[in-house]
């Protein structure tokens, strides 16, 4: 929850991945920790970590629009 991660169904663990939110501009660097249980029935791709979120300015809409890039 405090933790730089995510969870992704497509990503091995472990795998670092730089995500830009669309609407602020602002990036983070994630760790994935997760498959999660979203995936395309909800029309999501990742799913960030609170901490990452709100480095993001994204907790309060909850959802929004991201480029992701994995990091080697």
């Amino acid at each position: 929850m405090y933790d730089m991660t995510a969870a992704h169904n497509g990503l091995k663990f472990g795998t670092k991945v730089k995500v830009t939110c669309m609407a602020t501009g602002k990036s983070v660097v994630v760790k994935i920790n997760d498959t999660g249980s979203f995936g395309r029935k909800y029309n999501r791709s990742i799913d960030l970590s609170y901490a990452a979120a709100k480095a993001l300015g994204v907790v309060e809409s909850g959802i929004t629009k991201v480029r992701l890039e994995i990091v080697n």
